[in-house]
């Protein structure tokens, strides 16, 4: 079986490859129902993603807004625990073979214990985590266990990220530069931020890595934007609000047809 650091760069070399951003597909894991996590992500699958990121549920998701924030809460009242997360996780790596992060906070993961947990998820093949609550002078704690299990953290960057402190901590990073477009919490918005591209090059500037943008795309026309700029793209509360909003009946084919979208719009015209 591949590590799940294997899969992360064999799904940006493909993207590269064929001249359209890789695309990342964040779902909340046990929402809207305890089970739907992994028939969501192969439907995502389907629809041209090539990494998903399944959200761990917590209380007090303090980066997300109130898209994630709501699916969060509603995953909580289905019983969902990092354990949980870990299996869906492990599900869609064995049935899809594709790149899989666990995005949550600090406190599951250090009351699960860093060391199971790396030793729970690595076998199945899981890619990583991204701990957004947790600076990268701590999260560091964390590679050795990850590092030995065949996974990566990947660490956030922000527009306000000055130069100095993207010096000290682009050259540690693993797996692929998460850049946000935004100040602020998740969500989806209108438009994207001006200043984004700028932001892209200066860490450009600093890594070898892939570097893929999240928090407020929403449209096809937000990832066209992107074309040229980054090397991959990040949606996801566009993508619940998608799960949210339809049938029940066809929530697998309406979120397969929105990444479809967005897929293609990150195609080279």
């Amino acid at each position: 079986m591949r590590s799940g650091v294997e899969r992360i760069t064999a799904a940006f070399a493909r993207s590269r490859q064929e001249r359209r951003l890789a695309i990342v597909v964040y779902l909340t894991v046990g929402f809207p129902e305890r089970g739907a996590t992994v028939a969501l992500a192969s439907a995502a699958i389907d629809g041209g993603a090539d990494v998903i990121e399944l959200g761990v549920p917590f209380s007090d998701p303090l980066a997300d807004g109130a898209t994630v924030q709501r699916a969060s809460d509603h995953a909580l009242r289905n019983g969902i625990g990092l354990a949980d997360c870990i299996a869906a996780a492990g599900l869609v790596v064995r049935e899809r073979d594709v790149p899989v992060l666990l995005m949550g906070y600090t406190n599951p993961f250090l009351r699960f214990g860093i060391d199971r947990f790396a030793a729970d998820a690595g076998p199945r093949g899981i890619a990583g985590l991204i701990v957004p609550d947790m600076p990268a002078e701590e999260g560091v704690a964390f590679d050795p266990a990850l590092a030995r299990a065949g996974m990566v953290r990947i660490d956030l960057y922000a527009p306000t990220t000055p130069d100095e402190r993207l010096d000290q901590l682009l050259p540690a990073s693993r797996g692929f530069a998460y850049c946000v477009s935004l100040t602020g919490v998740t969500g989806a918005r209108a438009a994207m931020g001006t200043d984004v591209a700028a932001f892209v090059r200066r860490v450009r500037a600093r890594t070898d890595l892939p570097i893929a943008v999240g928090f407020g795309l929403s449209r096809p026309e937000h990832v066209a934007g992107l074309r040229g700029v980054a090397d991959g793209v990040v949606i996801g509360s566009a993508a619940l609000d998608v799960v949210a909003t339809a049938e029940p009946a066809r929530r697998t084919e309406a979120l397969r047809s929105f990444v479809a979208a967005m897929a293609a719009a990150g195609r080279a015209g």
